[in-house]
Formats: structure tokens, sequence, C-alpha cells
């Protein structure tokens, strides 16, 4: 079957003709009048965009080096401020160092105070009296507890006031090392420019991250952080003074004690000697005395034995008298003589009993005075002892541990001089 004829195409009339082609070029021409006016504007925009893409480029560089600036600044500060904190931290350290040292010192005069005590607790007797020395001694302990105090409150302060230089410390090295890290940011921000390699597009790049803070923020904190720990400096500089004050302090006060103790124990010594002196003078007279004593007891009980034989042979011539015979029993001058020699004899040998025992007496008086002499002067000898062995116990206080030898008395292998009443005393109680 054959395909059927096509359709004839339809005819335009001249005037539609001529009217396509005025359109087309009159679209033409406003098409590119349109065309170069967006590309005019184009040019425009970009050269815009571009200065204005330069210049925001140019002022974040800029901005990124003043922070830069500004941050560095800021972390010298604080690098200032940590090193000036390390070296009061090593400062504070070692005067509470010091002080603890001079506490540990205390106990050694303490511990030779109490000693001293102890010792003079062996007095006996009389001597057991509570004389300037033991004022000084009790004294000088509770000197030596008060400084111990004292320097017991220093060294707790220092102890806390080296917790809060630490906390200090800490802030001022968290807040340092967030600067440095800042540092490295910004620093590696400030070097990207178009043609480094680790550029991007990034998520959201202008969001605002939890935990933002404002400039006057972080610059309060900063600053809190600078001003926090200067202060506690400040504070740990006044402590130190004073812990070094308080240290001198006690340490004068002490030794103004030690002084006064001392003195006061050479004074009473020498007391002491001079009382031992006086008794050890008593103690010879009376020795004397008695000795002499005994002799004129000697001598009246042999002038009473003579008298008692003159008396037996007055008696024995009174007695052979009676016999005589007769009227030659006459009451002569012979029979008054013995008459009254009996009498006188009876009287003398009376007086003379009379004046043994009271002699006697005297001389068992002065028996128990010379005990009580002698006792006293044991008590004297042992006080004197037990106040040179304080005294060379003292010697601790100022003589170093490792160089202190007890006092080793060698008096007794001297022969060719003479002794003080002190070594005399000791040596009798040796």
């Amino acid at each position: 079957m054959a395909p059927p004829a096509p359709c004839p195409s339809p005819r335009f009339r001249l005037p539609d003709w001529q009217t396509s082609s005025y359109l087309l070029s009159t679209n033409a021409e406003r098409q590119r009048d349109a065309s170069h006016q967006i590309r005019q504007e184009a040019r425009v925009l970009r050269n815009e965009t571009n200065n204005q893409t330069i210049w925001d480029e140019h002022d974040n560089r800029t901005r990124l080096a003043e922070r830069i600036d500004t941050v560095s600044r800021w972390k010298e500060m604080l690098d200032k401020c940590l090193t000036d904190l390390d070296a009061e931290i090593d400062a504070l350290a070692q005067m509470k160092e010091s002080a603890e040292q001079n506490l540990q010192a205390k106990n050694l005069p303490l511990d030779v105070a109490i000693e001293c005590l102890t010792l003079r607790e062996s007095r006996r007797d009389i001597d057991v009296v509570k004389d300037p020395v033991e004022e000084e001694l009790h004294k000088e302990v509770e000197v030596i507890e008060a400084t111990k105090k004292a320097l017991q409150q220093k060294i707790s302060q220092a102890f806390e006031k080296l917790f809060l230089l630490q906390e200090a410390r800490q802030r001022l090295n968290s807040d340092h090392r967030g600067k440095m890290e800042t540092l490295d940011i910004d620093r590696g921000c400030l070097s990207l420019n178009l043609t480094s390699p680790n550029i991007s597009l990034k998520i959201n790049p202008t969001r605002v991250p939890n935990g933002s803070t404002s400039l006057q923020q972080w610059d309060d904190f900063s600053r809190f952080n600078k001003d926090h720990g200067e202060a506690e400096m400040k504070k740990a500089i006044e402590l130190r003074e004073a812990i070094a004050l308080t240290i001198a302090e006690t340490n004068n006060e002490l030794e103004a004690q030690r002084v006064a103790t001392e003195f006061a124990f050479r004074k009473r010594l020498r007391e002491m000697e001079k009382l031992y002196s006086e008794l050890k003078w008593q103690e010879k007279n009376t020795l004397e005395e008695i000795a002499e004593l005994h002799e004129d007891i000697r001598h009246l009980e042999e002038d009473l034995r003579r008298k008692l034989q003159n008396l037996k042979l007055c008696h024995t011539r009174l007695e052979a008298r009676t016999y005589r015979p007769s009227v030659e029993l006459c009451r002569d001058q012979a029979q008054y003589g013995l008459t009254d020699e009996v009498h006188q004899l009876e009287a003398t040998i009376a007086a003379l009993k009379q004046k043994l025992a009271q002699a006697q007496d005297a001389l068992d008086a002065l028996y128990k005075h010379l005990a009580r002499l002698q006792a006293d002067i044991a008590c004297k000898a042992n006080s004197m002892l037990l106040d040179t062995k304080c005294m060379d116990t003292r010697r601790k206080l100022t003589v170093p541990a490792e160089k202190f030898v007890p006092e080793v008395d060698t008096f007794t292998r001297t022969t060719n001089r003479t002794l003080s009443p002190l070594k005399t005393c000791q040596l009798e109680l040796a």
C-alpha cells in the first residue's frame, strides 16, 4: 500500500516574515545589552569583592598579629609571675625548714633545763630550797615552751601559705599553658595563606563554641590570676619576715634566759662555796675545841683523883686521931686543920665533879653540833657537786655536740696546789 502524500507547508505573509526578522534583531540587541550590563556589574563586583576580601584578610591578619602580641605580653607577665612565685615558694620553704630546725634545736635546751631540775631534786635536807637558780630554771622551761609554741605557729602558717602559693601557681600555670596553646594556634593561623596545602572548607565554622568568653572576661581572668599570685607572694614575703623575726626573737630570749640562769648558778655556787668554807672553818674550830675540852676533862679527872687521894689521907688522919687516949683526944689546931681540909676537899671534889659534868655536857653538845656541822657540810658539798654537774651539762648549749666532752676532774692527781672549797668537797665525797 502506498504511503500517504505529505501535507503542503503553511505559507506566511511577507509582513510576518519582516516582523520575525525585526524581533530577532531587537531581541539580540536587548540580550547583548543585558549581557553587557551583567558583565559590567560582574567586573565591578569582582573588583569590589576582591578588594574587600584582600582588606578583610589584611585586617584579620593584623588582628591576629595584634592578638598574638597581646597574648604574648600576658604570657610574659605570667612567665615573670610564675618565676617570682617559684622563687618565693623556694624562699618560704627554706624559711619554714629553718624554723623547723630552730624548733628541733629547742629540744636540747629543754632537755638540759629538765635535767638540771632533776639533778637538783637530789639535794638533801635544808638545801632543798626554792632558790633563784630553781626559779630561773623554771622560767627557762617556760621560755622554751613559749618559743616552741611561737615557732610551731609560724611553721603552721608557712605550711598553709605554701599550700595557697601552690594553688596560685597551679592557676597561673594553667593560664600560662592556655596562653601557650593559644599562641601556637594563632601563629599557625597567621602563617596560613591562599597557597597553604592544609586549608579547606569546614562545617559551620562561624559557630560559637560552648564555654566561649568575652574579651573582658578573658582579660579579667588573667588579671585576677596575676593579681592573686602577686597578693599571695606579698603575704608570703610578710610571713617570711615574720618567721625570721620570730626566730631571732626566740633565740635572743632563750640566750638571755640562758645567761640569766647560768649567772644564777655561778652566784649560787659562790654563796655555797663561801658558806662551805665557813662551815669547814667552824668544823675545824669545833674539832680543836673538842680536843682541848678532852684535855681539860682529862685534867679534871686527874685532879679529881688526886683530890680523892687527899681526902682519903685526911679521912685516915682524922680517923687515926680518934684513937688518941683520954685527955689527948682534944680538938687541937691539927684537928681543926684536918677538919677544915676535909670540908675544903669535899667542896673541891663537888666543884670538880660539877665542872666535870658540865664539861661532859659541853663535850656532848660539841659532838652533836659537830655532827650537825658535818651533815650540813655534806649537804653543801652534795649541792655544790650537783650544781657543778648542772653547769657542766649546760655546756652542751654552747659547745657543738661533736666537740662536747664532759669535764673530768683531775684535781685528785694534783698534790702541789691548794684546792678550792668546791674541789675539796668533791674530793671528800669521792
